[in-house]
C-alpha cells in the first residue's frame, strides 16, 4: 500500500521534467512537504494531447463518470492494484489513456521511511482522470499503483507502490493501444530493493508519528 509519502525536494532540485513544465505560479507557490496524505493536492507529471506537463491534482481518484465528486460517501481510491488496473471499471479508462508520475522523496509504512540511499527524488506510478461539471468546471484526481512487496517492504506490508525508473518517464506516459500497454507490465512488478533503505522514524522526527502506524 502507499497511503503516505513526502516530497521534501527543493524546487530547484526537482526532476528536470517537472522543472521544465512547472508554471511560474506553481514554482512560486511550491513548498517542501514532509507528509502528504490522501485527499490532499499533489504535484504530478502527465502527457496530454502529446504534450508533457505538470499539474496539481487531488490524491484519490474521482472517475470522469462520477455524478458528484464532492459526495463524501463516494469512494475515492488512493491506491490501485497493478494486477487488476486494466480490468476494474473505475480504473480501466485511466490506465489506457491517463498514466502519470508523482515525484516523491520517500514513502511511509508502519513507522518506517522507505527511500533511496542516494536521497534522490523518485517517481511513483499513477493514473489520473478528469471530472467535468455541467458548468464546465474541471477537477483532476489520481491514484497510485501498487504491487507485491519486495524483500525490503514485505516485513512491513504485503503491498508497495510501483516505482518508475529514471529515464522511462516518457515511455510510461505516452499514448499506447491495448497491445502496447502489455509492454508496461514489467514495470508493474516489484522493484529491486538494492540501494533502498527502510529507516525507522525517531520520536523527535518532525513527521506526526501517530499518523504513520
Amino acid at each position: 500500500m502507499c497511503g503516505k509519502y513526502s516530497l521534501e525536494t527543493q524546487v530547484e532540485k526537482l526532476p528536470k521534467l517537472i522543472q521544465e513544465n512547472l508554471s511560474f505560479e506553481h514554482k512560486a507557490r511550491y513548498s517542501q512537504r514532509s507528509l502528504i496524505r490522501p485527499t490532499e493536492p499533489i504535484i504530478t507529471l502527465l502527457k496530454e494531447e502529446g504534450k508533457t506537463q505538470s499539474s496539481l491534482m487531488l490524491w484519490g481518484l474521482i472517475p470522469s463518470w462520477s455524478k458528484d465528486p464532492f459526495d463524501k460517501e463516494s469512494p475515492r481510491p488512493f491506491n490501485a492494484r497493478a494486477e487488476t488496473v486494466a480490468e476494474k471499471p473505475v480504473f480501466r479508462a485511466a490506465w489506457r489513456h491517463h498514466r502519470c508520475l508523482i515525484p516523491a522523496s520517500c514513502f511511509f509504512e508502519k513507522g518506517y521511511r522507505i527511500k533511496p540511499t542516494n536521497k534522490e527524488t523518485f517517481w511513483l506510478a499513477g493514473i489520473w482522470d478528469r471530472w467535468v461539471g455541467s458548468d464546465g468546471s474541471e477537477l483532476d484526481s489520481c491514484t497510485i499503483l501498487t504491487t507485491e512487496s519486495n524483500a525490503l517492504v514485505k516485513p512491513l506490508h504485503k503491498r508497495m507502490p510501483v516505482i518508475i525508473p529514471e529515464g522511462l518517464e516518457e515511455e510510461w506516459m505516452r499514448n499506447r493501444n491495448r497491445t502496447e500497454l502489455r509492454q508496461l507490465e514489467p514495470l508493474l512488478e516489484r522493484w529491486n530493493p538494492l540501494n533502498w533503505i527502510a529507516e525507522s522514524l525517531e520520536q523527535s522526527d518532525t513527521v506526526d508519528q501517530m499518523t504513520l502506524f
